[in-house]
């Protein structure tokens, strides 16, 4: 039974990246809990969907699963075009992968939904031992843009449903995406009054 003032939002998330960096794996362990050693390598786009319970709000995330080769890139603001979330995902042994990771964040900061939700993962924590990017370097970038940050390991499972969940609770609530001017509803009381008391 769904309760009165009960919110059901659909959003659509993107998973960006470099190739190899584990957006698939990602997907794979949020949506079925599953981890393959070997991923074959995501072709244009993969979509998944997934619905989570959060506070007073049931969320259906919609995820597509971008391909990070070089030659999917053009594709991909099809993709990310009126995305409510993104995950930017690097590979914590791959400093190349962080490169990346940024030049995504510059590109959606340029042309993606300005209320993006937008997280930066550090993936493959489970691999300490080969570590290129520490975690205080991709704290602080993340802060000076806006993201939030984890580190995740597809593998081990860590963090891997909290980045969701932490997407889940930032999503503006209460503006159902075909009503981008929900905000009006909360205006209008505060005009009708304003023009009460000037005319009486």
């Amino acid at each position: 039974m769904a309760t009165i003032g009960h919110n059901n939002l659909n959003a659509k998330l993107v998973l960006l990246g470099d190739m190899g960096a584990g957006k698939s794996s990602l997907v794979l362990r949020f949506v079925k809990g599953q981890f393959l050693e070997f991923q074959e390598s995501t072709i244009g786009a993969a979509f998944f969907s997934q619905t989570l319970a959060v506070n007073d709000a049931t969320v259906k995330f919609e995820i597509w699963d971008t391909a990070g080769q070089e030659r999917y890139h053009s594709l991909a603001p099809m993709y990310y075009r009126g995305a409510a979330a993104a995950i930017i995902v690097y590979d914590i042994t791959s400093s190349d992968s962080f490169s990346r990771a940024k030049k995504w964040v510059q590109e959606l900061q340029k042309q993606g939904n300005p209320n993006m939700v937008m997280a930066l993962a550090g993936n493959k924590s489970d691999l300490e031992d080969k570590r290129k990017v520490t975690a205080e370097e991709a704290r602080v970038y993340a802060e000076e843009n806006g993201l939030f940050f984890m580190e995740t390991s597809a593998k081990s499972a860590a963090n891997v449903n909290d980045v969701f969940y932490e997407i889940a609770k930032r999503l503006p609530r209460a503006q159902p995406a075909q009503n981008p001017a929900g905000m009006v509803l909360v205006d209008r009381p505060a005009e009708g009054s304003r023009a009460a008391s000037c005319c009486s």
